[in-house]
């Protein structure tokens, strides 16, 4: 692990961040990939506490920005041990509402994205015969939710990718996992109004959210676990029982 670079997307915020603060003790760098530029004194307080990590501003679902990402990444490092394919955005609506945008928006963001971004990371890491994917999936990819057709769509699609793609890559010694968070602690749930999380927090065993930090532990988990691939890992508090 100490040589290894690892890009992660969607990383300004929440399981991203939380992803990068967890893999940067262990690893030589980590490549924080944010569609907008982080806040200079986050990334000062982010820098002062890691010296070792880089950020890339870049859309994932534009495919050329997507092959620049990691074609930086090679330039200034000369390897990319590893992927988290975390950047994903939401537009929640009931299903007969929800425009077709706001459905083919988000299936571009987060599954899109997820492909551009593991197409050019593959060829890499095909090259190494090294390398592990991990991308973040939801509980609601394996079960539905009301409200979020297209939400559940792009995640129940990255399943079925990263099962694919762990098929292609095992040829290569390239493993690629999915992981499938809960209700967690993270900008998107705070918005939820009191009656909706009384009614979450009733559905889950453990009797509460799950936190970024808790979800990145179970990513460096798969990231590492050498004969693991094509796995979906459901970090939920037992919400799936």
């Amino acid at each position: 692990m100490d040589d290894d670079v690892i890009l992660v997307t969607g990383a300004a915020k929440g399981i991203g961040l939380a992803t990068v603060k967890q893999l940067a003790p262990h690893v030589s760098q980590v490549v924080l990939n944010v569609h907008h530029a982080i806040e200079a004194d986050e990334w000062t307080a982010l820098t002062a506490e890691f010296s070792n990590v880089t950020q890339l501003v870049g859309d994932v679902s534009d495919e050329s920005i997507a092959a620049e990402l990691v074609a930086t990444v090679i330039d200034q490092f000369g390897r990319l041990d590893g992927l988290v394919n975390n950047a994903g955005i939401t537009k929640d609506q009931l299903l007969t509402r929800m425009s077709t945008t706001d459905f083919t928006t988000v299936l571009q963001t987060n599954l899109v994205g997820t492909f551009n971004m593991t197409k050019f990371a593959l060829k890499i890491m095909q090259k190494q015969r090294r390398g592990a994917i991990v991308n973040v999936a939801s509980v609601v990819g394996l079960h539905g939710n009301l409200g979020q057709a297209n939400y559940a769509a792009s995640k129940a699609g990255i399943i079925g990718l990263t099962k694919t793609t762990a098929l292609e890559g095992a040829r290569r010694q390239i493993r690629c996992n999915a992981i499938a968070p809960g209700m967690i602690t993270t900008d998107m749930t705070a918005q939820l109004n009191e009656r909706v999380t009384d009614a979450a927090l009733a559905s889950i065993p453990l009797q509460r959210f799950g936190t970024p930090a808790e979800v990145a532990q179970a990513i460096e988990f798969l990231l590492y676990q050498p004969y693991l691939t094509g796995q979906v890992l459901t970090v939920d508090g037992g919400m799936t029982i």
